[in-house]
């Protein structure tokens, strides 16, 4: 079985798109600026690795409180997450470099996150960013468990009426789901789907690589720091397991809250597969920003705050997002479509909250 992708209709403000690419590259220009990663974007590649590998190598200091080594599991989890957020994100984009040779060995620190680079690209690159919001195509929306609902047009459940307020544990599971299962079971489906395919590997290539390099993360990140580490193996064991809480929650709520809330749309495909939009005008319907003004956090998140902007270009870096932003609200203006953006990042958690429980009722009802 072959992917049946959906299209998107081009008979709806196709202008806008056209009109925003020619703003933003003449911007690029016009600055002598490249599109791609600068020495502060190289710089803060190590940083974020020094956040996650430091607190590693002192796990094998000996003879220190059993706390003290709860809390480097805990500071690994925010690099753990820094560095997939920041650095693995825009590599695996083609963002980081414009040597492909540079994108491919960057986009590897995939095996210190324990999960696989190919179906990483093939569940965002390919699926999200192209199908996002649109139930069955876009995975973010279509979670493995029945207990959570994120678009108005999957199943309902009696228990969803309870998701607003437990979906934040199953969103620390994440990265955990993702070690341990999620790398099989996507590669299964993406080879019926003929997506591994696609990717001009084997199937057998494909499951080597994910199998090969769990067997290293496991050994780094579990057998290494239990037989020569400083603490017991209860306490490496629920170290790591902290560790993925963290990073998984972390990559969730900076995710979900973009997709995920009462602004969004989530089209529908008509009879003949075809979504009645613009791609790039459902990518505005689609998705939120929010902290637009707080640096520290989108330096940390790797300018995620800034979704519209990554969703329309993103193979430009996300330190320039800060700057496109500008232009992107400015010619969503003119084009009288919209461009959706929290204040903070408490008011867009706050509003995938009242998003998830309204999706707990059989029928909810969008803005």
């Amino acid at each position: 079985m072959t992917y049946a992708p959906v299209q998107f209709s081009k008979e709806h403000n196709t202008e806008f798109y056209k009109t925003l690419k020619t703003r933003v590259n003449a911007y690029f220009k016009e600055n002598n600026i490249s599109k791609t990663a600068n020495a502060a974007m190289v710089f803060k590649t190590f940083a974020l690795l020094a956040l996650f590998l430091t607190p590693y190598g002192f796990l094998y200091k000996q003879e220190m409180p059993t706390i003290v080594y709860y809390g480097l599991w805990l500071v690994m989890g925010f690099g753990m997450a820094g560095v997939g957020l920041s650095v693995m994100h825009d590599a695996n984009h083609g963002a980081y470099s414009r040597k492909e040779w540079v994108n491919t060995l960057v986009s590897n620190v995939m095996i210190l996150l324990g999960g696989s680079a190919r179906n990483w690209r093939i569940q965002h690159n390919v699926l999200h960013h192209t199908y996002t919001n649109v139930t069955d195509h876009d995975e973010d929306i279509d979670p493995p468990l029945f207990m959570l609902r994120f678009s108005p047009h999957s199943e309902h459940h009696a228990i969803h009426r309870f998701q607003h307020l437990y979906a934040w544990f199953f969103y620390g599971m994440m990265t955990l789901f993702w070690y341990l299962t999620k790398d099989y079971q996507q590669a299964f489906s993406y080879k019926k789907k003929g997506l591994i395919a696609a990717q001009g590997v084997t199937f057998g290539q494909h499951m080597f690589r994910i199998i090969f390099f769990k067997l290293i993360y496991t050994g780094i990140f579990l057998f290494l720091p239990i037989y020569f580490g400083g603490a017991g193996w209860i306490t490496n064991v629920l170290g790591f397991l902290l560790m993925q809480f963290i990073c998984g929650l972390i990559l969730a709520m900076i995710f979900q809250p973009a997709h995920v809330v009462p602004t969004s749309t989530f089209p529908m495909p008509n009879n003949s597969g075809v979504v009645e939009a613009d791609w790039a005008v459902s990518q505005l319907y689609n998705t939120a920003n929010f902290a637009p003004k707080a640096k520290l956090f989108s330096w940390y998140v790797g300018g995620l705050n800034y979704q519209v902007e990554h969703h329309l270009f993103p193979s430009i870096c996300h330190i320039h997002y800060n700057k496109i932003s500008k232009i992107v609200e400015q010619t969503a203006k003119e084009f009288q479509l919209p461009y959706h953006s929290y204040q903070t990042f408490l008011d867009a958690l706050s509003e995938h909250t009242r998003m998830l429980k309204e999706l707990g009722k059989p029928n909810p009802v969008l803005a």
